[in-house]
């Protein structure tokens, strides 16, 4: 066989078990991640389970074992506190919980501006479309951010934005930055659709994008 068509049908294979690869290691990360949160309990009752039968205690000790119980732990858990926290005395002890943390100065920035955040997120914005598209990190390269927040700027009375820019295809990752709002090009985007974009590093994306505002055209 050719060595050409040897590397064609390697990259074509590679091409096809990409996305296959992308979705189980992105997977596995967010399952380990939760999986960890549980992972203590099940060591706590595998320790009580040595003190009285240490052979049995041996032979559940392995990684699945150890995996999936933690996982569903988890799981189990969030569900339990998502349907407090929907509950009038669930929702009194989160306000309670939120004010003891609010009480440490370090925990309180950081708890109190990631639970801001995803508050944000969740909530439609007034005036300005949340998914947007930027020039970042020059002018003519365009990039999707989420709109956090509206300010504005002292002395020239103009709108500025904070505008989130996540990173691909990691969008836990990303910057931020402040630019005006008049800079702004507005989508009709969800999340979902904006985070597809993301994440799939563009190839999830619609057939056009919108123009930037007033035609402007960036500077050559």
């Amino acid at each position: 066989m050719p060595p050409l068509r040897i590397r064609r049908y390697l990259l074509t294979g590679l091409l096809t078990f990409l996305p296959l690869w992308i979705t189980i290691a992105v997977f596995t990360f967010v399952l380990g991640l939760l999986a960890g949160i549980g992972a203590p309990l099940v060591s706590a009752l595998l320790s009580a389970v040595a003190l009285v039968s240490p052979h049995t205690a041996q032979t559940l000790d392995n990684r699945w074992f150890t995996f999936v119980p933690a996982l569903l732990i988890t799981l189990l858990a969030l569900y339990a506190l998502g349907w407090l926290a929907n509950r009038v005395i669930g929702k009194r002890l989160i306000d309670t919980f939120d004010r003891l943390l609010a009480r440490i100065p370090l925990v309180q920035t950081i708890y109190g501006g990631t639970k801001k955040l995803m508050a944000v997120l969740q909530q439609k914005p007034s005036g300005v479309q949340r998914v947007v598209l930027i020039d970042f990190p020059r002018p003519g390269m365009k990039v999707a951010g989420f709109v956090t927040r509206v300010m504005l700027e002292e002395g020239s009375g103009r709108e500025m934005a904070a505008v989130y820019i996540p990173t691909t295809p990691n969008p836990t990752g990303g910057y931020l930055v402040v630019v005006p709002v008049a800079e702004l090009t507005p989508t009709d985007w969800t999340m979902d659709q904006a985070m597809a974009f993301i994440i799939s590093g563009g190839a999830v994306a619609p057939d056009t994008l919108p123009a930037s505002p007033a035609g402007r055209v960036a500077p050559l």
